[in-house]
């Protein structure tokens, strides 16, 4: 089992250590729903240094990159970011990503900590042909997300870079602590804040920074239960191989007006199923429970919780085309019974 570099403060702090994706990370300190409403209240850090980054580099980068992603990446300016995802040749995804513009010729791809290996061999066969480099720098980087409505007034105290009037999905350099970062206006929870990249030898000097800033250590509890609120998808539940992003609320991240790899696979592909979001009444919905309409089975949950901001049950669920309208009234077979839902617009909880 692998550790992030703040594993020692993890530890100190008395988190509860888990599994996940080969490394031993936090999935909580308190609670889940104190934590998750820290974020939502306040200001919480994340520890996400399991996350993978590669490097793409070189005079054919943006060719590569526009080739391999589904975003547009001649629209990203350098200092600017963007989400997108990696196509296979089926109309699936490979994984889901974040993209940085940091140069010229440079670019720096985020992916998620399970895909790291698959992304980065099905990277290497799709850069054939480009005039492009490609590094795996995933140790290379810790990795802190910090979030919430005060994420930038308490970071801004520890850094003498403007962070106050830079806009959402610009990335750039500055000291926080003290230490060289770069900077990300981007997160996973559907607040304000930064994502802080750092010399895994210097994580721990601004974790601790962070801290005694006030800052709130949350765990993957509530990074998941934040991100459903926010709608957003997890990899390997909301997104696979096998689905099509068009068929999500997710498909305004395809440029149909360019040529991309599995082009003609995802286009082709007809959505029987629609990913929806679902609020439950009486019941907390989880990855697998069947979605009912009119007594009969018509979707399948890929993620559900308790929202600790609603307090009812959210999820998110492919159910078949015909149900898959907002306001259409179906259920969720919750050990054994029969749980109220319906299909709402996400996210459910907006900023």
């Amino acid at each position: 089992m692998k550790t992030t570099p703040l594993h020692q403060a993890h530890l100190a702090l008395g988190a509860r250590m888990v599994p996940f994706a080969g490394y031993e990370m936090p999935i909580q300190y308190t609670s889940i729903t104190s934590e998750h409403l820290a974020v939502r209240g306040l200001v919480g850090m994340f520890d996400v240094s399991h996350m993978g980054e590669f490097w793409i580099k070189g005079p054919g980068a943006l060719e590569f990159l526009q080739y391999a992603t589904l975003n547009d990446v001649t629209k990203l300016k350098v200092g600017r970011a963007h989400y997108s995802m990696l196509p296979n040749a089926q109309g699936g995804v490979v994984d889901d990503i974040y993209l940085y513009r940091t140069g010229e010729e440079e670019y720096l791809m985020v992916v998620n900590a399970a895909n790291i290996e698959k992304d980065w061999e099905h990277l290497q066969r799709l850069a054939e042909g480009f005039e492009v480099r490609l590094e795996d720098a995933s140790d290379f980087f810790a990795l802190i997300a910090v979030q919430g409505p005060q994420a930038v007034a308490v970071l801004q105290k520890l850094c003498d870079t403007d962070l106050v009037s830079r806009k959402k999905n610009d990335t750039f350099m500055g000291k926080l602590a003290g230490k060289w970062v770069r900077f990300a206006r981007t997160g996973y929870t559907g607040e304000d804040g930064y994502e802080v990249f750092v010399a895994p030898d210097e994580a721990p000097a601004v974790w601790a920074a962070l801290l005694e800033a006030g800052v709130t250590p949350c765990g993957l509890g509530a990074r998941d239960t934040l991100r459903l609120e926010a709608g957003f998808p997890l990899y390997g539940h909301e997104l696979t191989d096998t689905t099509n992003p068009l068929c999500t609320p997710f498909d305004w991240v395809v440029k149909g007006q360019k040529e991309f790899f599995g082009k003609q696979a995802m286009l082709d592909a007809a959505c029987e199923r629609r990913l929806v979001g679902l609020l439950v009444e009486g019941g907390i919905p989880r990855e697998g429970y069947r979605v009912l309409g009119g007594g009969k089975e018509v979707g399948i949950l890929t993620s559900g919780t308790h929202s600790p901001v609603l307090k009812k049950g959210i999820g998110l669920a492919y159910v078949q085309s015909d149900w898959a309208g907002v306001g259409t009234a179906l259920e969720v077979e919750i050990r054994g019974r029969a749980a109220p839902a319906a299909v709402v617009e996400t996210p459910f909880v907006k900023r």
